[in-house]
């Protein structure tokens, strides 16, 4: 096998982990306001920690942990590591239109300059930041 030329045999994204400061809050807006489906929940005595597993609707899995007093997220300037996790919807202003009626903040819909795609961005309660992105249906 030439490995400069043999491609990695992946065969997509199969979950995004995130860590929450406030389980309970993470918890109620992953399932409230995103859609999430409970796949398994699991409390981690020696830990002090939860970790729950979420599919969110178009089959993308997130794990979301609970560890004792994280770091808050360096996020303002832009730090290095995962910027934001992007979601795509196929009706940007029903995303939007839910997302308010649920009490999240989307910011005002932008336009990419370079695709023409059209997308916003709200946050979690630990401030990650979440892209709805408008794709063709």
């Amino acid at each position: 096998m030439d490995a400069s030329t043999t491609r990695l045999p992946l065969a997509g994204v199969h979950h995004v982990a995130l860590i929450t400061a406030d389980y309970p809050r993470a918890r109620r807006f992953y399932l409230e306001v995103l859609d999430a489906e409970i796949l398994n929940e699991t409390y981690r005595e020696e830990r002090d920690s939860h970790k729950l597993d979420l599919l969110l609707p178009g089959g993308i899995q997130l794990e979301l942990f609970s560890f004792p007093s994280p770091p808050p997220r360096p996020s303002y300037p832009e730090a290095c590591g995962l910027r934001h996790l992007a979601l795509a919807t196929t009706d940007l202003e029903a995303c939007v239109a839910l997302l308010e009626a649920r009490g999240a903040a989307p910011e005002p819909i932008r336009v990419d300059e370079h695709t023409g795609a059209r997308f916003t961005f709200l946050a979690d309660p630990d401030g990650t930041p979440i892209e709805c992105y408008e794709i063709s249906g």
